[in-house]
């Protein structure tokens, strides 16, 4: 590698190409820079580390993914349930689109690195990923192209690149997808199956069941089970499926210290608070949503999903441990608030976390002047 550092350092043939090199002998070996003068600061995780941690937090949800779309498609078909058949199935829907994630998102990367000539940012790696798992695995590839290019260049570079992005890229590119394709990628029945077969999710079953009904009931009906949902035998995006596969990656972010519990808490909190008082109000009249009891709430759609890995993505979260809790909680009570009173679009986890993106800046602010006054108010009392 320090041969061909040569080519790629100013003077070099390669020059312009620097970036590319630098990214690939950084991902490979130790970064040869080190800083001669105080202050030093020694941590093993720096943000390299950071997002291979949280690539490896999502391999429980992507294999569970796999496996539960080759599952769907061959159960629908009559064809082999055995577990190296449906993983196998699963495998050949899902990896082009994570495949055409990673290549058509790279390629812009790689573009805005080279022209700006700063180093490319390894946040992609988390980025590629988390995009293509909360896609339907019966997605055209072109629409995945489309999509990933939106949530970099304008969900991400057009504000300065990593470090700097208001929205959450990957929710940014899902955003795009739903609202300039919604035949293709419709909320309330995510999952297409192949050969014309259709199956509703459980969101769009309990939407569709009318006033005055019981939630469970017309879930049992349609065949799904608390265990099902849990689990992730269930039609939905690639990767949301599984609350268990989600609980999992939580468990090793939280291991690490890469995602913020207060985050995923106050999510969990803000559902189950709202959807209980919701319970309060069920009558006669009111929409079946309202007789579903929080924990059903809580392995329903992508909540677990967005829960864990988007809501607590570090640059567009709330930064105080506070304004975590808020932001955590907030984002909770609007999906509940979305799901239960527009039933045309009852999962509301991509919308609740980029609407409290946009307002993370502002709840930190407000905690940090509230911490200002009372140490001013801390400071006068001492002097009085």
């Amino acid at each position: 590698m320090k041969k061909l550092a040569k080519l790629f350092e100013k003077g070099g043939k390669l020059e312009k190409l620097y970036p590319l090199y630098e990214a690939l002998d950084t991902f490979v070996l130790t970064p040869g820079k080190a800083t001669k003068k105080a202050p030093h600061v020694r941590d093993a995780a720096d943000l390299k580390r950071m997002m291979v941690f949280v690539v490896i937090a999502l391999i429980p949800a992507t294999l569970m993914g796999i496996y539960n779309a080759g599952c769907q498609i061959q159960s629908f078909k009559g064809g082999d349930c055995s577990l190296l058949s449906c993983f196998g199935v699963g495998l050949m829907q899902v990896l082009p689109i994570i495949l055409v994630s990673y290549m058509a998102g790279g390629f812009w990367e790689v573009l805005f690195a080279v022209v700006r000539k700063h180093e490319i940012n390894e946040g992609f790696l988390v980025t590629g990923l988390l995009y293509a798992l909360v896609l339907p695995p019966t997605i055209p590839l072109w629409q995945v192209a489309v999509g990933i290019s939106f949530g970099i260049v304008i969900g991400k570079e057009i504000f300065g690149g990593t470090g700097f992005n208001v929205l959450n890229p990957a929710l940014a590119a899902r955003a795009f997808v739903f609202f300039a394709y919604p035949a293709q990628l419709s909320g309330d029945a995510v999952w297409v199956a192949v050969d014309g077969f259709t199956k509703a999710t459980p969101l769009a079953v309990v939407a569709g069941a009318g006033k005055g009904g019981s939630a469970i009931a017309a879930l049992a009906e349609a065949g799904y089970s608390f265990k099902d949902m849990f689990v992730g035998f269930i039609p939905g995006a690639i990767g949301e499926t599984s609350t268990l596969a989600c609980l999992v990656g939580l468990v090793f972010l939280l291991i690490t210290r890469v995602a913020s519990w207060r985050i995923v808490a106050g999510c969990a909190l803000g559902l189950v608070g709202t959807s209980l008082l919701f319970m309060c109000f069920q009558g006669e009249n009111s929409l079946t949503f309202f007789s579903l009891p929080p924990h059903w709430h809580l392995v329903m759609g992508g909540f677990a999903f967005g829960a864990v890995f988007m809501a607590t993505d570090p640059v567009s979260a709330s930064a105080t441990n506070t304004g975590r809790w808020i932001y955590g909680v907030l984002i909770g009570v609007l999906v509940v608030l979305i799901r239960m009173v527009n039933p045309a679009y009852p999962e509301g986890v991509m919308l609740a976390i980029l609407f409290m993106n946009v307002f993370a800046p502002l709840i930190d602010h407000f905690v940090v002047e509230g911490h200002i006054k009372k140490r001013l108010a801390y400071i006068e009392g001492k002097k009085g």
